[in-house]
């Protein structure tokens, strides 16, 4: 019900001050509020289009917006506008509605369709990592750069799996030569990936930053994206450190393999014998998986079979031996398949901070943004040998107060973003500078994306519309359940009153029995029950048989209520409208008779047809309340704007 509202509030819910041009007649007023030319125009030809299946007439749906607006002045009238159930909903709808309008979307488009291009190729590479501390120093930072420089000279000269095993601080190089294997989109941080694209097959590529320090990147080879498999594996443990393990586990492997190729059912021999007893206990099965997700020992040999329930020979990795069964194969899907997966990725991925600053850039040159850099100055001095926490830097730069930026014609002062360094003090840099930076540019960020929300209803008109929609919806769901829908359920006097006054409009064409039907046991319950329900009045039978009759352990009557048209209930059918067909009872229940009453024509009262009176009291309940409005409430239109209302 919510929802249709809602959607029936797109059809008549644009405020008037967002139509308001300097040469748009005012077309009606609705209790003292104008309504211009535009925004009626608008929203009948939005609703009355060619495609429309219930197209009304412009007379007619002049009649449908003024009752729809009279509801909202009711509802504001009401205070309904002004409850916190109605502001926190209605605030809940505009924060999900401007996330699209803050941030650069082209920006998002473009990192999209580079994420897809690059998941369409695979590279495979290795790399050379020199570590830098999260809270490096700058002679930390140069000293890392140095051993860089100094790496990239042997490399111009010398193998790289070799230099890798000397000089690599990833614990891994000397077993791999820094080899990491084939690679694509998402999988590492993305200035390694954009690096890792942007060289050329054999190359050796200039030093990138991550968190964990500088890589130098090899890339070995390029290839057309393998999509993805599933398969199943046979697995058993090795030690690097135990040779009769590993060579006991070789055995084995070699044994299970050749059962498989005499046909054994690899399901079976992996429930019964993998190692790997997660995937064991789904006959070997894995799930899913592209580049870059398993070991490359494992992924070279499961992206080799060709044909679905293709077997590999025993394969080594760094955890064991495994015969691999190919399950199924899947190509990469396309662009459009995939563009909602690549935006939530690219949300929860680095690239959702560059698409953000974007976004800010965009704003700083829209509003003007001016940094005063000399005032800038004073925190670098004060946290000099000091840290944010510091009592005495909390304290001198409370005592700062001069112009810090501006835009929008808003300023902002030291003052103002000394309070922002107090409530926002985690930092993992430790160079004054940087730090402050840091922490500035997040200040700058947070206001300027403030400001902007507070700017969508004057800057898209797409954003007010919707905004609106959901405005007038919201209140025109609430003050027409109060008036109509819970009224209507609630008013049992009425619904009886109403019955009453158009019975004739319920007749039936069919008679009905109103009644029970009642099961019994075996024959000394049947005879009970019939005396009690001779003695007793309908409401009472049920409650009194059951307890009566029934045991904690047997129930020895049942009781079937309701109302019964021919063909509902054999019982009924057989005792009360005299069906001739042949009647078997339950055998579990072989003794049956009725209780109630033949209603021939129309029902007893509402509650025999409460959908339907219900139904109908509300449409009552509607049309007096329009009534009601149409009197307490002004409206008129001027017939000779309306003459002027353009109609597709």
């Amino acid at each position: 019900m919510k929802l249709s509202l809602l959607s029936l509030s797109a059809a008549l819910s644009l405020s008037a001050c967002l139509f308001a041009q300097t040469n748009d007649p005012v077309l009606m007023t609705i209790n003292g509020h104008p309504v211009y030319k535009s925004e009626f125009e608008y929203i009948y030809n939005k609703n009355n289009s060619n495609n429309s299946l219930d197209k009304k007439s412009l007379d007619e749906y002049v009649d449908l917006f003024i009752n729809f607006k009279l509801k909202v002045e009711e509802a504001k009238a009401q205070g309904i506008d002004t409850t916190s159930a109605f502001i926190n909903e209605l605030a809940g709808y505009r924060s999900q509605l401007a996330k699209p309008y803050l941030t650069d979307q082209k920006f998002e488009e473009k990192l999209m369709q580079e994420a897809y291009q690059r998941l369409k190729e695979d590279v495979e590479v290795s790399h050379i990592l020199i570590r830098i501390p999260q809270n490096a120093t700058p002679a930390d930072t140069l000293a890392a750069w140095n051993k860089v420089k100094s790496i990239l000279k042997r490399l111009e000269k010398e193998d790289f799996a070799k230099v890798a095993k000397e000089v690599s601080e990833d614990e891994t190089a000397e077993k791999t030569g820094g080899y990491i294997g084939w690679i694509t989109a998402f999988q590492t941080f993305y200035p390694f990936e954009t690096m890792a694209y942007n060289t050329p097959v054999g190359g050796i590529s200039q030093p990138v930053r991550s968190i964990y320090g500088y890589h130098i990147i090899k890339v070995h080879n390029r290839r057309n994206s393998v999509g993805e498999v599933q398969v199943a594996h046979i697995m058993r443990f090795t030690s690097p450190n135990d040779s009769v393990k590993n060579k006991r586990a070789k055995q084995v492997i070699d044994s299970l393999y050749q059962c498989v190729k005499n046909g054994e059912d690899f399901g079976t021999l992996a429930s019964k014998y993998s190692e790997d007893k997660p995937s064991a206990a789904r006959n070997g099965e894995l799930p899913w998986f592209g580049t870059g997700r398993m070991v490359p020992q494992f992924e070279a040999a499961a992206f080799s079979l060709k044909k679905v329930g293709d077997v590999s020979e025993p394969i080594q990795t760094p955890f064991g031996w495994h015969i691999i069964k190919l399950l199924g194969k899947k190509d990469l899907p396309s662009f459009n398949d995939m563009k909602s997966d690549l935006e939530r990725r690219i949300k929860q991925d680095e690239r959702a901070n560059l698409a953000q600053q974007s976004f800010v850039n965009q704003l700083k040159k829209e509003y003007n943004f001016r940094l005063v850099d000399e005032n800038v100055q004073d925190f670098y001095k004060l946290l000099k040998g000091r840290t944010l926490n510091d009592s005495v830097f909390l304290t001198e730069i409370g005592k700062l107060n001069k112009p810090l930026f501006t835009f929008a014609d808003k300023q902002y002062t030291q003052h103002d973003f000394a309070n922002f360094l107090q409530k926002n003090q985690f930092t993992q840099k430790n160079i004054p500078t940087e730090v402050i930076d840091e922490k500035l540019n997040q200040f700058i960020n947070a206001e300027l994306m403030a400001y902007e929300d507070t700017q969508l209803e004057k800057k898209y008109d797409d954003f007010r519309f919707l905004m609106q929609e959901y405005h007038d919806g919201i209140l025109l769901f609430e003050v027409s359940n109060r008036e109509v829908w819970d009224k209507a359920l609630r008013d049992t006097v009425g619904l009886a009153s109403y019955f009453e006054q158009h019975k004739s409009d319920y007749k039936w064409v069919k008679p009905h029995y109103k009644g029970r039907v009642i099961y019994c046991k075996d024959k000394n319950t049947f005879k009970t029950a019939k005396l009690i329900a001779k003695r007793l009045a309908n409401d009472s039978i049920d409650k009194y048989l059951t307890s009566r009759l029934n045991s904690d352990s047997i129930q020895y009557v049942k009781i079937e209520k309701g109302l019964f048209v021919e063909g509902d209930n054999k019982a009924v059918d057989k005792l009360v409208f005299n069906k001739k067909e042949k009647f078997t009872p339950d055998a579990d229940y072989p003794y049956v008779f009725v209780v109630g009453k033949l209603l021939k024509e129309t029902p007893e009262d509402y509650t025999d047809v409460r959908g339907a009176v219900i139904a109908d009291y509300q449409d009552y309940l509607e049309k007096e309340w329009i009534k009601n409005l149409r009197s307490k409430y002004s409206f008129s239109v001027d017939k000779n704007v309306l003459r002027t209302v353009k109609e597709n």
